[in-house]
């Protein structure tokens, strides 16, 4: 329901597997209130997936549409996901533990993956999430969206920069090359270059919103977290704070750039004029799901795909009855703290 006039935003959307459900419950949320403009969306990974199920929803019918089609995209991952023999075992079920870390299915697929590579175990490159975007994303609804612009963010892999694909170049190919993790995928190849996962170089990327929109207003919605309680001691808590870590890399280094040039316009030391002074929004993974373990974002249950967008459709509405009346006037999220 629209209570006040619409404010434009930029939307900066994290990857995380099946966690970006939550970021599905965000954008659920964010469009029925609808008392936001987005002029334009950076996405990588799952995010990206997001991104362009709401470009292809609102071309057909509005904000309704976008919410009806990223339902239909998350449905239709956990239909894929029953076939997978990555499951949770009966404790974890009766327990009402999320987790995979003690599947079977997923212990043998660490181990398979550990030890051959994609081009080994699936020479026939088959991949189903491919041919779930090819089947759910109606790319020419995508292309025909001209109400805010696309980013979607890649990791060449010969020359290991940067790629962000935009509106046009957009298709099901750029969006599994923002997908694609090299344990499990084989390299995009696209136009004679090979992309693995987008989250290596942006996760997502912020740059393409400060040139290539008007908006000043950036709200990233986060998936990952940057900083955890404890020390990790096992190997496998070791080694997803280093992917952790990894894929919040450059993000945290795009933002002391935009903490750095703010001050030095606060302090008169450039000119507005000439340099946009960004305004930065973050939302939150929510305390339940920073306790979930790395492991639940492989698990594509329905039942959990809901949790977690219930749990985004609470955060963005916590959000917003925070922090709307600082869109366009001041940031809400305080990089100056983040980077003392």
């Amino acid at each position: 329901m629209v209570t006040s006039k619409k404010r434009p935003i930029n939307l900066a959307l994290q990857r995380g597997g099946a966690h970006g459900a939550f970021t599905w419950g965000v954008l659920d949320k964010i469009l029925e209130d609808g008392r936001l403009d987005v002029e334009g969306i950076s996405g990588t990974s799952a995010g990206a997936i997001n991104a362009v199920a709401i470009a292809d929803g609102y071309s057909r019918a509005g904000n309704d549409g976008a919410r009806q089609a990223l339902e239909n995209f998350w449905t239709k991952l956990s239909d894929l996901g029953r076939f997978s023999p990555i499951q949770r075992n009966p404790y974890s079920k009766l327990s009402g533990d999320w987790s995979l870390d003690y599947s079977p299915g997923r212990m043998m697929f660490d181990a398979f993956t550990g030890t051959f590579s994609p081009y080994e175990f699936n020479p026939m490159n088959i991949n189903p999430l491919l041919e779930l975007i090819k089947s759910e994303i109606d790319f020419d609804h995508v292309h025909a969206c001209q109400n805010f612009e696309l980013f979607i963010c890649a990791t060449n892999v010969k020359s290991g920069k940067t790629k962000v694909f935009k509106n046009s170049e957009i298709n099901a190919d750029s969006v599994m090359a923002s997908c694609c993790l090299p344990e499990i995928y084989q390299a995009v190849e696209i136009d004679g270059e090979a992309y693995w996962d987008g989250g290596y170089m942006g996760n997502p990327p912020l740059y393409p919103l400060f040139y290539e929109t008007e908006c000043s207003d950036i709200l990233l919605v986060k998936v990952n977290p940057v900083e955890i309680p404890e020390i990790p001691r096992t190997f496998r808590g070791i080694h997803n704070r280093l992917n952790e870590i990894t894929f919040n890399a450059t993000l945290l280094r795009e933002l002391r750039t935009v903490e750095f040039v703010s001050r030095l316009i606060d302090d008169g030391k450039l000119s507005s004029d000439e340099y946009k002074r960004v305004k930065m929004h973050a939302i939150e993974p929510a305390q339940k799901m920073q306790e979930l373990s790395s492991s639940s974002k492989l698990n594509l249950e329905l039942e959990f795909l809901h949790y977690l967008r219930d749990l985004g459709r609470t955060a963005a509405e916590e959000w917003l009855a925070e922090n709307f009346k600082k869109i366009g006037k001041e940031s809400s999220l305080n990089l100056r703290a983040m980077f003392e």
